[in-house]
């Protein structure tokens, strides 16, 4: 009962930080960097005021970065310093006081005193070529935290996970592969619904159907949706199945060795069905489920009793929060627990037993009242600094939009519960990414050389991988449509796109006939060409991109800096290639970069000798963009 934790699939080998070398040469962003030398040349101009640095992407043409700091700072100081008149005099000022750095080839100043920034081209092709030997987990971010806690997925005992988990076992899980990517300790937690009064029902019901219960297999819960179903049905209708299911909960509670090995038989039960959609999904996840944080709800309810927090209010007891109508109900009038104690409960755990610098949550956003009410009161408990501290510990709520159907109305399907099995869902799309390959495999007359593994395992991870990065790629506070033929277009912001971009990365290492490990020591990078440079910056732009989807919890920023990194290499690619598969299918290079041999084609590597590593280091950054996204490359 209490205390017991089960593995919802196997544990995650990259959860616990590995030190490398890599590790010891982690550089901070150019984003980073340039923000200290910014704020040094904001402290020369106003050196009596806080001001904090404003840099951004370059989107004007002028310059790499831009600082934007001139005008709110002119509004500042314009009453106080009569020799700034305007606020590009401001801009000119800071631009005059930049400390010397290397990275920085010019500094301008347009308008009203935007400072736009270019970076030496020199330094960008050093710092791809020190990526190149130190590895890609150089460009890691360096975040201030080392353990975090994610719950997510968390689906409910006896029920089929459907369409509505898949946001939150997505994007939970790349949230924790970006953090495991900065070596931080990530604890994947599953907090299944796992305990509560339906299971009195639950287990009466399955007492009737087996004398034996407690030892059913499978073949007793076939459909996990029609069990639940009709047990809810004969309690809400049969007052004597009513009576024993409430008694059965008290027996339960107690921990009756007849009712709890009922109660862990279905639990099982479920927890085999949630593999299934784990597995193809690659997701890894630890179950730490609502009964076993039940022995910790009496001594935190304790706690805050005695910190004066919780009072009497119409039978209950509640904790009241400023700010809000409702008070947040800990526990019900027949002295019951609910989500809100378990709840808390698991809150102190993290905070106290697992010592998590960081917990953040991924439900959907119309969960969002219920965390800031219980966060409210971590807060008043003094488990948690104020909110505008922005100290640690801390605690995140990722809400998320819903899945839409074509129609725009919340996806469901035309059976009896309405609802869309996810294991259906996913085996959808891996039956038309499959029938995709044959088709275009069959015209291109190489159908007969592949094995039906290679066309099993090339489906699953092209389909599978559509869905996950369909859903990754939209900011994940708006709702998206589900659709297999956008997902599964070899065309735009796509899986299959970038999976297509990535093979012709490969295509073009192995085909240079160049020594990559050769080149890193005896070439260096010259990025003689404008495109060149244009891709080079993008590259190193990585490490803050990451950076920031850590930060603000949002992975569509590392799914749009994929997108516009394979563009620009496909394009730089297209210009210098002579004589390359140009109408290659996306799918079709895809898989051939795993398994099979393409057609030999010739081609030159990108840019020259000088940009040789060109097509390395975008391996490098895009495998492991992918990586993080959750899709197969």
């Amino acid at each position: 009962m209490g205390g017991e934790a089960a593995s919802t699939s196997s544990s995650n080998p990259h959860s616990q930080p590995q030190e490398s070398g890599a590790t010891q040469h982690r550089v901070e962003s150019v984003k980073r960097h340039l923000s200290r030398l910014v704020a040094k040349s904001l402290c020369a101009v106003a050196a009596d005021l806080d001001v904090e640095p404003m840099i951004e992407v370059s989107k004007s043409g002028f310059g790499d970065y831009q600082c934007n700091n001139a005008m709110s700072l002119f509004s500042r100081i314009r009453e106080s310093a009569t020799n700034f008149g305007n606020p590009n005099a401001v801009g000119q000022a800071m631009a005059d006081n930049f400390p010397p750095s290397r990275i920085v080839e010019s500094i301008s100043v347009v308008g009203p005193g935007y400072v736009n920034i270019a970076l030496s081209s020199d330094w960008i092709a050093q710092r791809i070529q020190d990526m190149l030997i130190h590895g890609i987990e150089s460009w890691a971010p360096i975040l201030p935290v080392k353990r975090v806690v994610l719950d997510f997925s968390s689906p409910n005992i006896a029920k089929e996970m459907h369409v509505g988990h898949i946001r939150s076992t997505i994007i939970g899980d790349t949230l924790a592969r970006i953090f495991e990517f900065a070596n931080i300790e990530v604890l994947r937690r599953n907090h299944v619904g796992d305990w509560g009064t339906q299971f009195g029902m639950l287990i009466e019901f399955l007492f009737e159907k087996f004398a034996n219960g407690e030892e059913a297999g499978n073949q007793a819960i076939e459909n996990l949706q029609g069990f639940y179903r009709n047990a809810k049905k004969k309690f809400d209708e049969n007052p004597d199945f009513k009576g024993r299911a409430q008694q059965a909960v008290v027996r339960l509670q107690r921990g009756e060795d007849r009712y709890l090995a009922a109660w862990k038989s279905i639990c099982q039960i479920s927890r085999n069905e949630f593999d299934l959609v784990y597995k193809r999904l690659n997701v890894e996840l630890e179950e730490k489920g609502e009964s076993y944080y039940n022995p910790y709800i009496p001594r935190v309810l304790e706690e805050l009793t005695s910190k004066g927090l919780i009072t009497e209010s119409e039978g209950a007891r509640v904790i009241f929060i400023e700010g809000q109508k409702a008070p947040l109900i800990v526990v019900k009038r027949d002295g019951g627990f609910n989500y809100a104690s378990t709840d808390l409960a698991a809150l102190w755990y993290r905070l106290n037993v697992e010592m998590a610098e960081w917990i953040i949550y991924v439900t959907d956003v119309g969960q969002q009242q219920h965390f800031h009410s219980f966060f409210s009161a971590a807060r008043l408990a003094g488990w948690l600094p104020d909110k505008k501290e922005e100290k640690y510990p801390k605690v995140s709520h990722v809400g998320f939009g819903f899945v839409l159907g074509a129609e725009g109305s919340r996806f469901r399907t035309r059976s009896s519960d309405g609802v869309v099995r996810l294991v259906d869902l996913l085996d959808e799309a891996k039956s038309q990414s499959l029938a995709q390959l044959i088709k275009r495999l069959t015209e291109n007359g190489q159908i007969a050389d592949w094995t039906d593994e290679e066309l099993d395992k090339t489906s699953e991870a092209v389909g599978y991988g559509a869905v996950k990065y369909a859903d990754l790629k939209n900011n994940r506070l708006t709702n998206y449509k589900f659709s297999y033929e956008q997902m599964l277009s070899d065309k735009g912001n796509t899986a299959v796109y970038l999976q297509y971009a990535h093979a012709r990365i490969c295509s073009i290492i192995q085909k240079s006939n160049k020594d990559v490990k050769e080149l890193k020591l005896t070439e260096s990078i010259t990025l003689g060409h404008p495109d060149e440079r244009s891709l080079g910056l993008h590259l190193i732009q990585f490490a803050e991109v990451v950076e920031q989807a850590c930060d603000d919890l949002s992975p569509h920023r590392l799914c749009d800096y994929l997108y516009t990194l394979s563009e620009r290499f496909i394009f730089l690619s297209g210009r210098v290639m002579l004589n390359c598969l140009s109408h290659c299918t996306m799918i079709l290079a895809g898989c051939r970069v795993t398994g099979g041999n393409e057609p030999p084609v010739a081609v030159p590597s990108v840019g020259g000798r000088h940009a040789a590593m060109l097509p390395p280091a975008g391996h490098n950054t895009s495998a492991q963009a992918i990586e993080v996204d959750g899709c197969s490359s």
